[in-house]
């Protein structure tokens, strides 16, 4: 990437979940998402969103998800500014395929990576099948991630594909949680877990992820930190780099 310029910020954000609970509330949350990626708009260097931007997403040839308009209307107008965004694909939005590319101007990643701004290393990504553990979730993530899967899923019709999506998205785990996820202590963060694995073979200064919907600032190493960036259904928290440190942050309280 570029390097930093003077005044300038890169902004990361994950786990946004539109679609669930219901629809009012899912409204509520795009429109102070619009506010937020305004507010951030006249210092973002670049806007890395990390997955699970949707509860539910796929892409037939020529259909799209309804709603989320205003959101997707925003971020073509930030890039439309020249204003880089980056969307990294989550388990839940994992069938995202060439529209936000076309038509918004995003790239899409599907895979976690490092962002060496000159002074300091980043690995950002979703975070999902990383770590030790959850095997059986590993395999279906391999299922779905496979043209196949992929294949026939877009041979159902739409009114039907998304009834299906609608059903899925309503036995989410965020979906149906009556509070938000509690800190059970570091030997059962399987991200933490990774990142210190990883820090052993290759220095990072921050390692950055999604997924996991609580806001987390621990440390890796003496002179590393994992970041994870919380969730938008409780609590409204994004990561903002200034080229010296990565400060965890709530928008709106």
């Amino acid at each position: 990437m570029q390097p930093l310029a003077e005044g300038k910020k890169l902004y990361f954000a994950s786990d946004f979940h539109l679609g669930v609970p219901d629809k009012h509330t899912s409204r509520e949350r795009e429109a102070k998402l619009v506010r937020w990626l305004e507010h951030i708009r006249p210092d973002a260097q670049g806007i890395y969103l990390l997955g699970d931007i949707f509860d539910f997403w796929f892409e037939y040839r020529s259909v799209i998800p309804k709603g989320f308009i205003r959101l997707q209307g925003k971020l073509a107008e930030l890039s439309d500014t020249g204003i880089p965004i980056y969307f990294f694909t989550g388990n839940h939005d994992m069938w995202m395929f060439d529209y936000f590319p076309e038509e918004l101007g995003i790239k899409i990643y599907r895979k976690p990576i490092v962002l060496n701004t000159g002074r300091h290393k980043l690995l950002i990504g979703h975070g999902d099948g990383l770590g030790p553990g959850d095997f059986s979730y590993k395999i279906l993530k391999r299922i779905f991630a496979s043209r196949t899967a992929q294949w026939l899923f877009a041979r159902i019709h739409p009114n039907l594909g998304m009834g299906i999506a609608q059903f899925w998205s309503h036995k989410s785990r965020i979906s149906n949680q009556q509070r938000e996820e509690k800190f059970e202590g570091e030997d059962k963060e399987f991200l933490l877990q990774y990142c210190r694995e990883t820090e052993q073979h290759t220095h990072h200064d921050f390692y950055i992820f999604g997924h996991r919907h609580l806001p987390l600032d621990l440390p890796v190493g003496e002179s590393s930190r994992y970041i994870n960036l919380g969730e938008w259904v409780h609590f409204s928290t994004y990561a903002v780099y200034d080229g010296i440190t990565v400060q965890l942050l709530s928008f709106e309280g």
